[in-house]
């Protein structure tokens, strides 16, 4: 049997690279090209590939041009907002990202948020081991999440798991999304749907799980902001740009609202002069979310099943679609 192709572009390690390639079938040839390859280089390579698996460096232009006989596109990560999906769509070539492998990794991340938030770990954590015993708490600066209403933009698989995490510490939970979930699914998960308006003017917790688009991108701005309870915190654990960073920090400034817990930023790595990590208000993580040991063999199993699947002509799951070409 003729062996499969598979060119990997990415800019991981050695040792994740072995875990990843450990899960391919034993007949997929499996080709590394990291960054330090050149643009000739690449496309050559990718001219006979069977599949192009990506991982933080995804292909120019040029390269997907040159996928000859390419079945699939395949993502190691959720987010494809710099994928050209529309050059993909004209050379008829699927593209799929994880199919929610890492949902629990980023669902933790920002739940993780809004404890530290609302708990003040961070100071805490700072002041006691300065020898200053419980000195950033007052009694009335620290709150707990049961009760308070969650609102989910986008629940996608990451929603979902979100929704499911702040349910066990007895947060009510609503949701907007541009595809609603079906009465069954919806009632299953305890969510209810709202507005996007309502979202934001009634959430104790605003959380972002939404694809970065030409319709997300500065979704939350300055009137959005000012819509919203003056206790509110603000998570992104989605794409930076879904945030007015400049509006954000002026929110932040004058008390719009109370706080913000940010892995992801409009630019990345995110300048260390950024106001936003000088505010004793932020919690900010540097796009961490996705990234855990357990994800990477939910990873690679889905990403190489896919590929086995459309090897055996049967269509690809988790492939993503355009929002702004519809």
């Amino acid at each position: 049997m003729t062996s499969t192709k598979v060119v990997f572009l990415t800019d991981i390690g050695e040792s994740l690279i072995h875990e990843v390639v450990s899960y391919s079938p034993s007949d997929f040839e499996i080709v590394i090209l990291d960054k330090s390859t050149t643009e000739e280089q690449r496309i050559n390579e990718v001219r006979d590939a069977d599949f192009l698996l990506c991982y933080r460096q995804n292909p120019s232009d040029a390269v997907i041009e040159a996928l000859e006989k390419c079945r699939l596109v395949q993502l190691l990560q959720a987010g494809y907002d710099s994928m050209n999906l529309d050059l993909l769509s004209e050379l008829e070539i699927p593209c799929a990202n994880n199919g929610g492998a890492n949902s629990w990794a980023v669902a933790d991340q920002a739940v993780l948020l809004m404890l530290a938030i609302y708990k003040r770990l961070l100071e805490s954590d700072k002041s006691t081991k300065a020898g200053r015993w419980a000195a950033p708490i007052t009694g009335e600066n620290t709150f707990e999440m049961a009760n308070k209403k969650v609102g989910i933009l986008g629940i996608g698989n990451i929603g979902k798991q979100v929704a499911k995490r702040v349910q066990g510490f007895d947060a009510e939970v609503q949701y907007f999304d541009i595809y609603p979930l079906d009465y069954k699914t919806a009632t299953e998960l305890n969510l209810t749907y709202v507005s996007l308006d309502e979202l934001f003017e009634t959430s104790d917790i605003f959380t972002c799980h939404t694809p970065l688009t030409s319709n997300t991108r500065h979704i939350v701005n300055s009137d959005s902001l000012h819509t919203m309870k003056s206790t509110a915190i603000l998570i992104n654990t989605s794409r930076g740009p879904v945030v007015d960073e400049k509006a954000l920090i002026n929110a932040l400034k004058q008390g719009t609202i109370a706080a913000a817990g940010l892995d992801v930023f409009e630019k990345e790595p995110v300048d260390p002069q950024n106001p936003l990590l000088r505010m004793g208000n932020v919690v900010a993580t540097p796009h961490m979310a996705g990234t855990t040991w357990d994800t990477w063999a939910r990873r690679a199993k889905f990403a190489f099943g896919n590929m086995e699947r459309v090897r055996q002509g049967e269509a690809p799951q988790a492939v993503v679609r355009n929002f702004d070409s519809s």
